[in-house]
């Protein structure tokens, strides 16, 4: 196998793209492998993305009832404190690990 051929930070020719940027056009790598990488250079370790072939790209597949129904189920959960059993209406952080007024009763009854 040889090596990536590697391009300067903005300078990729066209036909390849980010998997960020297949997405954004509603494609998906589709199993390809990386086909080509940018660097970006910097004091450090250069920033490196991967490009994909954008003619062997895919169609992004469409969300089924049965997938859109377990993400509605997930967000529920992570909405839901695990004390009170309540849904918060925002994520519950993981630091407190249940809602906000769940974690400050504590405080409040000392």
């Amino acid at each position: 196998m040889g090596a990536l051929p590697v391009f300067r930070w903005h300078l990729a020719p066209d036909g390849y793209a980010t998997s960020r940027q297949l997405r954004a056009h509603g494609l998906r790598p589709g199993g390809q492998g990386v086909a080509a990488q940018l660097e970006r250079p910097r004091r450090r370790a250069p920033l490196i993305a991967y490009l994909y072939r954008v003619d062997l790209a895919k169609p992004v597949r469409p969300m089924t009832p049965a997938k859109w129904a377990a993400l509605e189920k997930a967000n529920t959960a992570r909405r839901t404190c695990p004390r009170c059993r309540q849904d918060a209406g925002y994520v519950i952080p993981a630091s407190l690990g249940m809602c906000v007024p769940c974690a400050d009763a504590p405080a409040l009854a000392a």
